[in-house]
């Protein structure tokens, strides 16, 4: 299989999402790239998704919050998420806060789902309202990719084979393997099989 190259030998989308990236890793490739390094780890995955396609613009974080200011001084449940340049921003956050009165308020991964499914297809009929009735679960949009939770994935099903019981320390096994998964273009899923493949490194 191949080991994973850097990000600066990576050409195509296509190639980069062969391989598994944690969200750190993804927030310092979003730094080198100019473009916002905020939010999850899906969003982040989008924007270079878009910058592989050369849909993203070359923005500071900063500026670009300061443009959605200036869009749409005042926000409201009607406002249009792409009107008012939505983002998983303090700005937005604060809006949500006031509207459940919640005081730290968190986006759900399924509205991190639906504004980039917004955004890719240009719909202007999503609101801030529709967002907010994603988030109490009244609505639904899109729907997160759970690629993100492929190590807890990988770790259960890595528990769950009673081969794996031998190993003193089963944790840091599971991620001597998941380490050769993640940096090669294999499918992202505990096998069995991985155990006789890898032994020698276990």
């Amino acid at each position: 299989m191949d080991k994973r190259p850097v990000f600066e030998e990576i050409r195509t989308y296509e190639d980069f999402s062969k391989y598994y990236w944690y969200r750190e890793e993804l927030v310092l490739i979003c730094r080198k790239l100019g473009i916002c390094a905020s939010g999850y780890k899906a969003e982040l995955n989008g924007r270079i998704e878009n910058y592989f396609k050369g849909k993203t613009p070359q923005v500071k974080k900063s500026h670009q919050v300061s443009v959605a200011k200036k869009k749409v001084p005042e926000l409201s449940l009607e406002s249009g998420l792409l009107e008012c340049g939505f983002c998983f921003s303090q700005r937005f956050r604060d809006f949500f806060s006031a509207q459940t009165g919640i005081k730290n308020f968190k986006f759900n991964v399924d509205m991190v789902a639906s504004a980039r499914k917004v955004r890719d297809t240009k719909d202007t009929s999503f609101t801030l309202g529709d967002m907010l009735d994603i988030f109490y679960g009244r609505k639904t949009y899109a729907h997160y990719d759970k690629v993100s939770l492929q190590w807890n994935k990988f770790v259960k099903d890595f528990f769950a084979d009673s081969a794996t019981s031998k190993f003193p320390d089963r944790l840091k096994t599971a991620a001597r393997l998941w380490k050769e998964v993640r940096e090669s273009t294999r499918e992202k899923i505990y096998k069995h099989e991985l155990l006789e493949e890898f032994k020698e490194e276990l």
